[in-house]
């Protein structure tokens, strides 16, 4: 009698301790949460949303759900933009997720300072598959411990500042979309579509996420048409480096043959 009594109690308590954690919002399903604040950058956010928001309604193994999830404590939200959104829920109701998904905005000093969102995200890193942001949505991810020890990458440019202000980072400079160990960063803005069909192949599997790519014609930003303007530019830019590195290559061999031309003879001025 004394032994049925004790297992009962080890049931309860398990029972407990499984009542207590937050439940997954689907067992036979890949759920993602996009967190979206104010002033959020819109196609941080909008890119992860379109690329699993397709997914969602191509068949697949498991039921895919994205939804955005408000970490203000209010679901309205306004983008950097000027785009007025309505948040799917509001990070206190948040179940656990499969991947989450950190956007960015300009001046995250508000965002880092939200305590309960960078909570969060450590408490969430414990049992998702993926943890990734979009441009400086990184800072997010290294103030709550995430990519401690963690190769990753931030906006395009802010590379040096990130790693001063987290040096237990490895940044990457010059990389668009990073991957290290169920962690996944990217540069953001036109980059974000990248880094979603990255991480949905990551959570499906690559034939999949070329599928959904497809869908959204990913593959012609590789043949966008710049304005003429750009291409000046660009042109410059090449026409001035080739100038530069022909003028090197030309010094270069006018000095190799000077010194192989007067090898034997004394100079009065000695080549530095």
């Amino acid at each position: 009698m004394r032994r049925t009594g004790a297992c009962f109690c080890c049931l309860a308590m398990v029972a407990l301790i499984f009542a207590a954690a937050p439940a997954k919002a689907g067992d036979n399903s890949i759920d993602v949460a996009v967190i979206v604040y104010d002033g959020v950058l819109t196609s941080d956010i909008t890119a992860p949303l379109e690329v699993f928001g397709n997914a969602a309604r191509k068949p697949w193994l498991q039921k895919i759900n994205v939804e955005a999830v408000a970490a203000d404590g209010d679901l309205d939200i306004l983008t950097e933009e000027g785009i007025k959104l309505k948040a799917d829920r509001l990070l206190a109701e948040a179940p656990r997720y499969d991947a989450v998904i950190v956007p960015s905005r300009y001046g995250m000093d508000a965002v880092l300072g939200n305590r309960a969102l960078i909570d969060f995200i450590r408490d969430q890193s414990k049992t998702a598959h993926w943890m990734a942001s979009n441009c400086s949505g990184a800072l997010v991810l290294a103030e709550a411990g995430v990519l401690d020890g963690k190769r990753a990458t931030t906006w395009a440019g802010g590379e040096a500042s990130f790693q001063k202000k987290y040096p237990n980072v490895l940044v990457q400079h010059d990389i668009n979309v990073v991957i290290d160990d169920g962690v996944l960063t990217s540069n953001g803005s036109i980059v974000s579509y990248e880094a979603a069909i990255a991480l949905l192949a990551k959570l499906t599997s690559d034939e999949f996420a070329a599928e959904v790519a497809n869908d959204l014609q990913f593959k012609r930003v590789a043949n966008a048409v710049l304005p003429p303007r750009l291409h000046w530019k660009l042109a410059s830019v090449i026409a001035a480096a080739a100038f530069l590195f022909g003028a090197f290559v030309a010094g270069l061999t006018f000095l190799i043959r000077s010194r192989r031309t007067n090898g034997d003879q004394p100079s009065s001025c000695p080549l530095l």
